[in-house]
């Protein structure tokens, strides 16, 4: 039903070996001394063992999800990604580094400009309270172009990648030695939120051969060289790397060879005295060229968080990162051949970065994560169906050898069921082995669900012995636990206080019955039917909250600290709103800060010194209940947005290239005149026509072959990648097309000169338009793009000449955007996409209108936004080619190019940009370039729409200017 990224593990790297020594072996009811605790041998800050990490002496589980900079390279919707994610009561995230996205050239290494300091996420971080899994690389795959290789390293030039070629090695050394010295400023060794530091990335090749445990001394040498360079530029945290799958197995030290059956199995095999870690665990999945519009979330959505992250949970794991919690948006030439623009991949956050179910979904597993600390340190005593009284239904059984608390995870036998089943549990608990629920009803599993229940579950000094529904999260306040707990809408719950004497409903919200047992060790509450939220009061001081699973969906624990384990005693309990970001005491009342879409009814369970709440910094008109909450309602205004139409458009040709008199003597062009390359692949013909031979790297790309006298015809080998495309036109007339494969990376055609017109006495000039789609991954990363053969009929090409981006990787003239952002069209060299270009000179036409005849046209609009500054606004381009299959559009906000839609080899046709690429205050310059591949020409329909606009404390409208310099006279330079 799922189909599964390529699963990761843990490697913790105290001293880097290719030789590895003997593990212990795993066992069940063990005690947490029998584990050696470890540390990197520099400082016992963080720690780690069998079982979890620690951080300062303190175990953490850590529930992870990774988030790419440079694919939002807005560095104020970090701060609104980063509150997001602590929000759902994850303790961490994750991020890759871009080697490319900083260095655009073997001298260049930009760490400063615009969204290229990173280091702002740290300082985020350390503000909203998550710690830090930090991957610079230098490989990351990722699907980004190369892998975040930098393209000038993909000429061949550098040997062979990602292993001890001293060219190699000395082309990484600045990038990996400047991101380790920036990153080392912000370690939990220094007060920082950074824990690991992962060097390389799902290379697997620590062995020649697994089984017998033959090394490759090569790849040893390389990781150690990463390792040695990381120490000497400060890192002074531990060192881990993820393999690409579960076969590989390398870089642990404690990897002794053997069966591997499950997760389970194989971290008992390959780490046994590590903690159970998925550096990548899918949290979506990519939607590559030719997959359906919007990806497949109904596959992958909440019941897909539901299902198989409580799953890692039974197989011991105490640390995940999911990839992706935001995936974005491959802007600019960031995307490999195997991904189109968006990164979704379907994201508890989505690309437009809304939350929704699944993000619902992921909170209430993390949530009751951060509270669990027995779940840090547990064996796995069992995993069958005896412990339940129907066999269609299977646990897993984890207990805290030290405490005893134990964690039941139920599922479905056959994992890809999806019936309702109805059962009950058997447990083992402190007041005895017990079948739960004892007094009426069962527990539901409905679809493709699992729960967790517990027994003997710590809330201070207080113990819940068991319950039939899931913990959501439990405080104490004002010293006293309150629990929450969750179920499906109209199921039971049964939960048993050990302690109380006696227990109470004291607020029934939705008229419930509950019946409450006076038994021995404490009092059983049995709610038949539960619907919305109840609150249970007993004489020990425990009260109990139970919620159906919409309202738990909006149930929020906001910390008073910044603390990314979020210390029980200062946290607040918060029901009702979208999204709640934070919690602060300003001034005698209790602030709270997040996001409502519209009128919403708010409960906060705080301390009874508290007594009025505010939102967003409006103090409400605040009640406080019988039961010792604090009510009131916020008001939504008018958050509805007014956004302009896209008319008054401008045109001009944007493809002056294929007519035979264009002057191609200035600066944009190169005469392509190598006669050997350092790539791996022999071209077919020469001279070379590979344009990264050249400096020429992104996107978009021009040649122009010269002939003399009569030819009939060409034949043409070019490779750009998947889903790539080209055209040619000798003397300004179309010869043909490839309009591109989701399969094929390079396109082959022979063209007939029959249709065109030649020029028997005189020079000829075949043009050839190819859009890139990136590099490829891994050892791929060196194929050419470019022409890989060019061979006339009846003649032979007396030179060649190549264009791509402006001045190529040697000149830099959009240090801000980035040396991605921009290739080789006319309309990129000039600079017309940019704010600032005067385009007072052009015709008036609209893209709707379109053109006739193949060619390439630049469309251009300026259009106002006014968002309102209370208001998170997130809006998209909705494209569409009426009808009109062979064309290629790029889509260019402030200079940013933000869509390539491509219809005969994808789906996608929305595609969302974020505040401060678009200004939110002001005037934004849209551009659109229109390829028309066949005579028919093309026309495509262009809106922007609303995704979404609610009320919010993070405000998307912000001074942006400063990434979205303006349009320059150097650029003339380059016609």
């Amino acid at each position: 039903m799922w189909a599964l990224r390529g699963l990761s593990w843990l490697s913790l790297l105290s001293t880097l070996t290719i030789l590895s020594g003997g593990g212990v072996a795993a066992q069940n009811n063990t005690t947490p001394s029998q584990w050696p605790v470890h540390d990197n041998g520099l400082n016992d800050v963080v720690q780690w063992d069998h079982y979890s990490f620690k951080i300062n002496g303190k175990r953490l589980f850590v529930f992870s999800g990774e988030l790419h900079y440079w694919r939002v390279p807005v560095p104020e919707v970090w701060e609104d990604l980063l509150e997001k994610i602590k929000a759902a009561g994850f303790t961490a995230f994750a991020f890759y580094g871009n080697w490319a996205y900083h260095s655009a050239n073997n001298g260049t290494l930009d760490f400063t400009t615009g969204s290229h300091d990173f280091t702002k996420l740290f300082e985020i971080a350390h503000r909203v309270g998550l710690y830090v899994i930090t991957r610079p690389g230098p490989y990351v795959n990722a699907e980004a172009n190369a892998g975040g290789f930098p393209l000038w390293l993909t000429t061949g030039a550098y040997g062979a990648l990602r292993n001890d070629d001293p060219r190699y090695l000395q082309a990484l050394d600045p990038y990996f030695s400047k991101f380790s010295e920036l990153t080392s400023e912000h370690l939990v060794t220094k007060g920082g939120n950074a824990f690991v530091y992962q060097i390389e990335n799902e290379y697997g090749e620590q062995w020649n051969d697994t089984t017998k445990k033959i090394p490759n001394d090569a790849a040893g040498r390389y990781m150690a060289a990463l390792e040695d360079s990381a120490r000497a530029n400060g890192i002074d945290i531990p060192l881990i790397h993820n393999d690409p799958n579960m076969n590989t197995k390398s870089w642990s030290k404690d990897f002794a060879p053997g069966a591997v059956i499950d997760y389970y199995d194989h971290f008992k095999e390959v780490s046994p005295t590590q903690p159970s870690f998925f550096p990548e665990f899918q949290g979506g999945s990519y939607n590559p060229w030719g997959g359906p519009e919007g990806g497949c979330p109904g596959d992958i959505g909440a019941d897909f968080a539901n299902l198989f992250y409580r799953n890692l949970i039974s197989q011991r794991v105490t640390a995940v990162s999911l990839y992706m919690v935001f995936g974005g948006t491959n802007w600019g030439a960031l995307a490999a051949p195997v991904t189109a623009t968006s990164y979704d991949y379907s994201s508890p956050i989505s690309e437009n970065r809304k939350i929704g179910s699944k993000y619902y979904e992921t909170k209430n597993l993390a949530m009751f994560t951060r509270v669990a600390e027995d779940l840090t340190v547990t064996d796995r005593i069992g995993n069958s169906s005896s412990y339940t009284t129907n066999s269609a239904v299977e646990a897993s059984e984890l207990r805290n050898p030290s405490t005893k608390a134990a964690f039941y995870i139920t599922i479905h036998s056959y994992s890809p069921s999806g019936t309702k089943e109805s059962f009950k549990l058997h447990v083992s608990t402190s007041i005895g082995n017990l079948t739960i629920p004892r007094h009426a009803g069962s527990i539901v599993l409905d679809g493709h669900q699992s729960k967790i229940l517990v027994t003997d579950f710590a809330i201070g000094n207080h113990t819940l012995t068991y319950s039939t529904g899931e913990v959501l999260t439990y405080a104490l306040i004002d010293g006293k636990p309150v629990v929450v707990l969750s179920n499906g809408v109209g199921e039971s719950v049964e939960f048993h206080v050990k302690g109380a004497k006696t227990g109470s409903l004291i607020s029934n919200h939705a008229g419930l019955n509950a019946t409450f047992y006076s038994e021995a060790h404490g009092v059983t509450t049995n709610i038949a039917q539960i619907s919305g939220l109840s609150v249970y009061q007993f004489d020990n001081g425990v009260k109990v909250i139970v919620t159906d699973k919409p309202t738990a969906y909006l149930f929020w624990a906001p910390n008073l600290t910044n603390d990314p384990l979020a210390p029980v005693d200062q946290s607040v309990l918060v029901q009702g709103p979208y999204l709640v970001r934070s919690v602060s005491k300003e001034d005698g009342v209790l602030a709270i800060k997040g996001d409502i879409a519209n009128t919403t009814a708010i409960e906060v369970f705080a301390a009874e010194c508290e007594e009025t709440l505010s939102w967003n910094g409006k103090v409400l008109q605040t009640k406080r209940t019988p039961y010792g909450s604090l009510k009131a309602s916020i008001v939504a205004s008018n958050s509805t947005i007014q956004l302009p139409a896209l008319d008054n458009w401008k045109v001009s040709d944007g493809l002056p290239e294929k007519l035979r008199n264009y002057n191609d003597s200035g600066a944009a062009w190169v005469t392509a005149d190598h006669t050997t390359t350092p790539n791996p692949t022999e071209p077919d013909t020469l001279p070379v026509l590979y344009v990264d031979e050249y400096g020429f790297h992104n996107s978009f790309h021009l040649f122009r072959g010269y002939f003399e006298g009569s030819a009939t015809g060409v034949k043409l080998a070019v490779q750009g990648g998947l889903a790539f495309g080209w055209s040619a036109w000798l003397n300004g007339d179309l010869v043909g097309s490839f309009l591109g494969n989701t399969s094929l990376e390079t396109g082959n055609h022979t063209l007939s000169f029959a249709n065109a017109t030649l020029f028997e006495n005189s020079t000829n000039v075949l043009l050839v338009a190819q859009d890139n789609t990136g590099h490829d991954l891994r050892a791929d990363a060196v194929k050419p793009r470019g022409i890989l053969g060019a061979t006339l009929q009846g003649a032979d090409f007396t030179s060649w000449k190549i264009a791509g981006e402006a001045g190529g990787e040697s000149v830099q003239l959009d240090p801000v955007r980035g040396p991605l952002s921009e290739g080789g069209l006319t309309a990129e060299r000039l600079g017309w996409h940019l704010p600032g270009f005067d385009d007072s000179a052009w015709n008036s036409s609209s893209p709707s209108t379109g053109f006739e005849g193949a060619g390439i046209y630049f469309y251009r609009t300026t259009i106002p936004l006014n968002i309102p500054k209370a208001v998170d606004a997130s809006l998209a381009f909705v494209l569409d080619a009426s009808g009109s299959q062979a064309v290629r559009v790029q889509l260019f906000v402030n200079g940013y190019q933000y869509a390539r839609f491509n219809p005969f080899v994808g789906n996608e046709k929305k595609f969302p940009v974020p505040p401060g690429i678009l200004n939110y205050a002001g005037d934004n310059v849209i551009g659109l370039s229109v390829w028309a591949q066949s005579e028919e020409g093309a026309k495509v329909d262009v809106q922007l729409v609303t995704e979404y606009a609610v009320e919010s404390s993070w405000s998307s409208r912000f001074d942006s200017e400063y990434l979205r310099p303006g349009w320059t006279q150097d650029r003339l330079a380059y016609a």
